[in-house]
């Protein structure tokens, strides 16, 4: 087993806010951004070429919210450590906040957490990011911005073996799809690229936390982005990949502004 580098180890807080005070109209979510460990659970019994994969975060999925902030002047909100530790689109209830195995590979720090260990990572993890979210939303809706919740994610090309031909992936919690669709229907009508509703993934799976928490139940657009990450890992599929969703995303605020 490969050591892991002392720079992937942190006691740093868990969320980066960039761009706070963004004009866009749009809060831009990433909750896996990182594959950072905190000192205080050392490695995870993982080594370095672990935690390289999609198993530990959303490959290019930083990169990408970056260079989408900037295409829209909106705030971005990510976190720093990796999803094996606590994953922050989920509850803490749910068995996968906390993977014991991702994608065939067994996590051995994960096995047999008590419910103290559990509550301590969600403490530790989630709470400080959840709660920098909604100070972000906070601010926005005192400005007088009543903000789309985008959320940035990247997927695998293979997973559990099977090929994923997908480029994007546009996800909504089933009591708040009319911003999905009309990001949707634009995807489509661009014709550049293979875009789906609810793949690979969908609310069934879990995946629409972050949407139902922080804009289903304030009642604000939400869209949930998964692009595929051989597309986004490096800066020039970043960069066009921020143009697209910027389209994408401004032209459904269109929509939506014109249907109010």
């Amino acid at each position: 087993m490969t050591e892991l580098p002392d720079t992937l180890f942190s006691t740093l807080p868990a969320p980066i806010v960039e761009n706070a005070s963004g004009k866009g109209g749009v809060v831009l979510i990433c909750e896996h951004a990182g594959q950072l460990l905190p000192e205080s659970l050392g490695s995870l019994g993982l080594d370095t070429e672990a935690m390289s994969t999609h198993i530990a975060w959303d490959i290019g999925a930083a990169g990408l919210a970056r260079a989408l902030s900037q295409q829209l002047d909106a705030p971005v909100i990510m976190q720093r450590y990796s999803r094996l530790v606590f994953d922050c689109n989920r509850v803490i209830e749910a068995p996968d906040a906390i993977v014991e195995v991702s994608d065939g590979l067994p996590i051995p720090a994960n096995q047999g957490l008590s419910t103290e260990d559990r509550l301590s990572r969600f403490n530790q993890i989630y709470a400080p990011f959840k709660q920098a979210v909604k100070q972000v939303i906070d601010d926005c809706l005192h400005q007088g911005t009543r903000p789309a919740i985008v959320c940035i994610h990247s997927f695998t090309p293979v997973f559990k073996g099977q090929q994923r031909s997908l480029d994007l992936g546009v996800i909504h919690d089933p009591t708040a799809p009319a911003f999905a669709g009309y990001i949707l229907e634009l995807g489509r009508q661009a014709g550049q690229y293979r875009i789906e509703p609810n793949q690979p993934y969908e609310a069934r799976d879990g995946v629409t936390h972050t949407l139902q928490m922080h804009g289903v139940q304030r009642k604000l657009p939400n869209v949930m982005f998964e692009v595929r990450n051989d597309l986004v890992s490096d800066t020039r599929g970043q960069a066009q990949w921020a143009v697209r969703l910027e389209r994408l995303i401004s032209g459904a605020l269109k929509i939506e502004a014109g249907k109010a």
